[in-house]
């Protein structure tokens, strides 16, 4: 396919839920079960209202990026789901799920082109 931009730049992502669970400890955080925020591309989203504590979110920022991916059936970031709280006392975890997918096109979310010096996709 071919268009204004150029060959087919397309790519999918999946959307998130990042959703507050209990696991096997009392919560000392100030997180509630239920509580949640939702990731859409690059955008996170929180119901009005509710709030969601910085210290959890460092933890879980560096593994949206990978659970939005499409991930080989055998690795672990396809089947692990559960993060636990980063305070070792906190029984908190924050369960992510991928509830839809998203397309999105390069042209559209950078300005580096396809054919950048550097760049070679894998599989080609």
């Amino acid at each position: 396919m071919t268009d204004a931009a150029g060959p087919d730049d397309a790519f999918v992502l999946y959307d998130l839920k990042v959703e507050v669970v209990q696991g096997d400890k009392p919560m000392v955080c100030n997180h509630k079960v239920g509580d949640h925020f939702f990731l859409s591309g690059e955008n996170l989203s929180l119901p009005p209202g509710q709030t969601f504590a910085i210290y959890p979110l460092a933890a879980i920022l560096p593994l949206l990026p990978a659970k939005q991916r499409e991930t080989h059936r055998n690795d672990w970031m396809t089947t692990d789901a559960e993060i636990a709280c980063p305070d070792p006392y906190c029984g908190g975890r924050f369960r992510i799920t991928r509830t839809g997918k998203r397309t999105f096109r390069h042209s559209e979310v950078t300005l580096v082109p396809l054919d950048a010096p550097g760049f070679k996709a894998e599989g080609v």
